[in-house]
């Protein structure tokens, strides 16, 4: 399969549901899923590349699930922006998971999750009470933990909600570019494919970013006094993480320090560390070498 197939799962909310769009590779019958959860401002195929491999590679049949979080890429927008957070999200994901154990039972689960989806992932995995139609068997971190730096969120809160207007989806890569440096070296062509799904068209003409500018409501209330008091909740879920766990870092970001991540090896499911040079926040996942890492760690029996 080149291409996945778009399909939709209802979420419950106060204002009477929302859809959620996901993304699917592979076999739907297989019993073996994977879903891809992505950054905070980003979309589902974001994760093409990775799934295209994964896909091809297993040795058995296998179902990449690719989740739009609500409010971004062909998800529906809340009502209420003060929705745009990580309970919300979970919330969503366990309706997901709730449809896809109906349409094929799942037998082995795994989760990579990119920033904001590591977080889901986090909480999917170490909250273990939650009603999960099985437990995460692996969990990928892709550069993101229980610490998150005070100065990345102050970065990223500059640039999130401001959706822009473009006259192609050129211009629109181009000036994506110029603030995701971070994420490392790309060719044009591997940028482009990567922000064609990040634009969408604009009732004015031309395209603007996908997501809802909402999503930066909650963002932009967070303190620097409330992030370092939700550490101690992530740490305590991330302790309580039974998953095989992987731990990418960007060698060069500025949202998982060394620091942290050095603990996330130490601490809970000791983490499997690797850094990625010439990397910020975040890996793609979509270098030969990247993609590497993450499929021997999903795939190895």
């Amino acid at each position: 399969m080149t291409e996945p197939t778009l399909n939709y799962v209802l979420c419950p909310d106060a204002a009477g549901g929302h859809r959620m769009a996901y993304w699917q590779w592979g076999q739907a019958s297989a019993p073996h899923l994977l879903v891809c959860g992505h950054g905070l401002a980003r979309q589902g195929r974001d994760f093409d590349t990775l799934a295209r491999e994964l896909v091809a590679r297993a040795d058995g049949p296998i179902r990449v699930v690719c989740p739009d979080v609500v409010g971004r890429g062909r998800s529906d927008w809340l009502k209420d922006p003060m929705g745009y957070q990580i309970p919300t999200y979970v919330g969503d994901m366990l309706a997901l998971l709730a449809e896809l154990h109906q349409q094929a039972p799942i037998g082995n689960l795994d989760w990579v999750g990119t920033s904001m989806g590591g977080l889901i992932g986090l909480v999917l995995a170490g909250q273990l009470e939650l009603p999960m139609p099985v437990p995460v068997r692996r969990l990928v971190l892709n550069d993101v933990g229980p610490v998150i730096e005070w100065r990345a969120l102050q970065r990223i809160s500059e640039y999130v909600g401001h959706v822009g207007h473009f006259d192609s989806v050129q211009q629109a890569a181009d000036a994506m570019w110029a603030i995701s440096t971070t994420f490392g070296p790309h060719t044009p062509e591997q940028w482009l494919a990567l922000s064609q799904a990040m634009v969408r068209p604009s009732p004015d003409g031309g395209f603007t970013l996908h997501y809802d500018p909402a999503i930066a409501v909650p963002l932009r209330t967070v303190t620097q006094q409330a992030a370092q008091q939700g550490e101690a909740v992530l740490w305590q879920l991330y302790d309580a993480v039974p998953s095989e766990t992987l731990l990418l870092r960007g060698a060069l970001s500025d949202l998982l320090s060394r620091q942290t991540a050095e603990a996330m090896t130490r601490r809970g499911p000791k983490a499997r560390l690797v850094e990625i040079e010439g990397v910020g926040h975040a890996p793609t996942l979509i270098a030969q070498e990247q993609i590497d890492v993450v499929a021997s760690f999903l795939l190895n029996p």
